[in-house]
């Protein structure tokens, strides 16, 4: 459970800034990159992750490399007043990467990342039989110039 939080300060910032760059780094490494003491950089971290600002660590990988071949943003349409719940049933398929509910033309927008495609047009047929999915509009990535575990808004 999140306990109640102060608002961040520079130093909170600079924290989150050095494990966005590189969280694979040992407390005692971090304390002496940013000038503090291995015991203050562990107190600090352990409230940002108890105030909900740090949800998790993890891996950057190159799903290009590990055969991704056919990445999309797939636009979706939803009929009716279920829209998170249909969003929800469209998180769960196995190549969607991130659902997010949007403003716009289309109700929500879609990460898929395939292997082939086939696999592709397999994933967007699941999604158009989802009951309340309207109508979807495929765009294939042809490039990633940036993504976003590379987003450098601290």
């Amino acid at each position: 459970m999140k306990k109640e939080a102060r608002k961040p300060d520079e130093l909170d910032l600079r924290i989150l800034r050095e494990l966005v760059r590189n969280s694979n780094r040992s407390y005692r490494t971090l304390a002496k990159d940013l000038g503090m003491s291995t015991t203050a950089i562990i107190d600090r971290i352990r409230e940002l992750e108890g105030a909900g600002r740090i949800i998790g660590y993890g891996a950057r990988l190159d799903y290009l490399q590990l055969g991704y071949e056919f990445m999309a943003l797939v636009e979706i349409n939803i009929s009716g007043k279920r829209i998170i719940e249909v969003e929800q049933r469209i998180a769960r398929l196995p190549r969607v990467a991130a659902v997010w509910d949007t403003t716009g033309e289309f109700d929500s927008l879609a990460v898929v990342m395939c292997k082939s495609r086939s696999e592709l047009s397999a994933t967007v047929k699941r999604m158009l039989s989802i009951d309340g999915v309207e109508k979807t509009n495929t765009n294939v990535v042809l490039n990633v110039v940036k993504r976003l575990t590379e987003f450098d808004g601290v």
